[in-house]
C-alpha cells in the first residue's frame, strides 16, 4: 500500500487540497501500479510560523 505525506504550508482550501489528493493518487497508482484504492495521501498542514525559508519563518515573511 502506497502512503505519500505531502507537507503543505497552511492556508490551502479544501479544494485545493482535494485536487492534490487525486493527483498524488493518479501519480502513484501509475508509477508502482498499485491499484488507486489501496494509494494513501496524507496532508499535514503546517502554520506559517514552523515553516522556516531561508532562516526565517514563513510567518515574519508575510508569505
Amino acid at each position: 500500500m502506497p502512503i505519500a505525506q505531502i507537507y503543505l504550508m497552511e492556508g490551502r482550501t479544501e479544494d485545493q487540497k482535494r485536487a492534490v489528493i487525486e493527483s498524488v493518487t493518479e501519480a502513484l497508482a501509475g508509477a508502482v501500479g498499485a491499484p488507486r484504492e489501496n494509494v494513501r495521501v496524507l496532508i499535514h498542514d503546517v502554520p506559517k510560523e514552523n515553516w522556516g525559508i531561508a532562516g526565517t519563518p514563513a510567518k515574519a515573511l508575510g508569505r
